[in-house]
């Protein structure tokens, strides 16, 4: 192939690939094989690419290609997976309670108002100071302070946190440090 052909099928694959990417994964339902159904229709397609460019629609036959390839896929498909008496991942603990408490702070946070539940998220969700809590807000620390007092009572009062603390899994993913119970200073 000339590089004259060659730049001029390289052109081709960089102004489609994103177009054939959406059709390829329509066609396999997975990003990865999409990925893998392109890039071997365009390698197909760059065997043949003195028909192709020669065609009355390049794009219209690079589509026709991949379409045969994702048949082929199928017909010449042999068992990738064996089956073995012991599983191959361990196994984890069930998820649920962590997703049931997120819920929960979540809404939470939620009922507060803005400002308290920007302080709070900052300030025990982003690990921030109360100075860059007050610096991103544009206010000033006193008020920061005043605004997680305020935002953890309502917590408190809602009963999210103390639920939270009674349950043994731990703390929510995402909380870096743990929230202060009342009376305990920061």
């Amino acid at each position: 192939m000339s590089s004259a052909s060659n730049d001029e099928f390289h052109e081709f694959m960089a102004s489609r690939w994103s177009s054939l990417m959406r059709t390829a994964y329509l066609l396999t339902g997975s990003y990865h094989d999409a990925e893998d159904l392109a890039q071997s229709t365009l390698a197909r397609a760059f065997v043949k690419w003195n028909h192709v460019r020669k065609s009355d629609d390049a794009t219209a036959y690079v589509r026709r290609i991949m379409i045969h390839t994702h048949a082929d896929r199928f017909r010449r498909r042999t068992v990738r997976e064996w089956f073995t008496p012991r599983l191959p991942e361990t196994p984890v603990d069930d998820q649920t309670a962590h997703v049931d408490r997120r819920s929960a702070l979540v809404e939470a946070l939620e009922r507060l108002p803005a400002r308290q539940r920007s302080a709070v998220v900052l300030c025990y969700f982003e690990d921030m100071t109360h100075a860059q809590v007050a610096s991103l807000l544009g206010t000033r620390t006193s008020t920061i302070r005043s605004q997680i007092t305020r935002g953890l009572e309502k917590l408190r009062q809602d009963g999210v946190l103390s639920a939270l603390a009674e349950q043994p899994t731990g703390a929510p993913a995402g909380v870096r440090r743990p929230i202060p119970q009342k009376g305990t200073a920061r």
